[in-house]
């Protein structure tokens, strides 16, 4: 099969040919129709993720979308021509999805939503799968809580509003002024980004802080976060919770922080099953038409995934597809 591997830290995409991979119990092949980019696998590119364990040379990409050709001995779930998605490689060693094939644990996958093409399915699982476990797993989110969203244009923030959104809360954003119109299309509340804190916690909850924040963003917009949650009951979930932070504003307030890490299943082998469930979720919602990705208008084959990468590294608007 064709797979496009980087060699070294920095270094152009390379067309290289690999034997087809052949599936053990637990796992399927699946051809790939589309490969998403996200802002890891350039890091990832780049030599930059000492955390996601991937060392080079190695075929990159988390995400993907495709058809299922073969399934390994007593592994059940799913038949020959299924068309699924899922995060299934890219990282811990593991190939990643810019290749025509590639090999994935059965339980790391759900059938993609009918009501998304294959390019929309791609650009989901890791944004997707990141914003629920933040929100559902770690927040519990309910129906009329005042859930708030850093960066609510961003990969993950476009999923994290959908996926509150449904579930019935009250949702607001920080975002750039340019953006506004994305998250407002939608119903949420946009507030500028340059707002100081205790100026949109007072317009929007009188003062009282609201009851769940995500933050996409890390650094100094989670130590605004720690203020800006309601006493006692208060959420605060950060999928980029790295570095120092002092957390005694968070304390003071009696509120919880719970961070989010998606490879965990991916580099520890434990937990797979629980990615497939949560897709399958995100399934119902899609063809529900309560949750959908926003695309980047530029549209990547296999002769471009330099662009596509650099694309990303550069910082799209809207999520990043190699097609194949």
């Amino acid at each position: 099969m064709r797979a496009y591997r980087v060699d070294t830290a920095g270094g152009p995409f390379r067309a290289v040919d690999l034997p087809e991979p052949q599936p053990n119990t637990g796992q399927v092949v699946v051809k790939v129709s589309a490969s998403g980019v996200n802002p890891l696998d350039t890091k990832i590119r780049a030599g930059q993720a000492a955390h996601a364990k991937q060392p080079l040379p190695a075929v990159p990409g988390l995400d993907m979308a495709g058809t299922v050709v073969a399934i390994g001995p007593d592994t059940s779930g799913f038949h020959i021509g299924d068309e699924v998605f899922g995060m299934v490689g890219g990282v811990g060693g593991v190939q990643g999805t810019l290749a025509e094939f590639v090999l994935a644990d059965a339980a790391l996958l759900a059938l993609k939503p009918a009501a998304l093409t294959m390019r929309q399915s791609a650009a989901l699982p890791l944004a997707t799968i990141t914003a629920w476990e933040g929100l559902v797993d770690r927040a519990n989110v309910q129906a009329g809580e005042k859930v708030l969203v850093h960066a609510g244009g961003g990969g993950v923030g476009y999923a994290a509003v959908q996926i509150a959104l449904a579930r019935g809360a009250q949702v607001y954003t920080t975002i750039s002024a340019d953006k506004r119109s994305i998250v407002q299309e939608l119903g949420v509340t946009a507030i500028d980004k340059s707002t100081p804190t205790a100026d949109y916690v007072i317009e929007h909850t009188g003062g009282e802080g609201f009851d769940i924040i995500y933050d996409t963003l890390g650094g100094p917009v989670l130590d605004a976060s720690f203020e800006a949650v309601k006493r006692y009951t208060g959420r605060v979930v950060s999928c980029l919770g790295w570095g120092p932070h002092a957390l005694a504003p968070l304390s003071f307030r009696a509120g919880t922080y719970s961070g989010v890490f998606t490879l965990l299943p991916l580099l520890s082998g434990v937990g797979h099953e629980h990615h497939g469930e949560i897709l399958r979720q995100i399934t119902l919602l899609a063809d529900r038409g309560q949750l959908k990705p926003l695309l980047a208008i530029e549209q990547f084959g296999v002769s471009q995934i330099a662009e596509a990468y650099d694309l990303v590294a550069r910082g799209s608007r809207g999520k990043v597809v190699v097609e194949f």
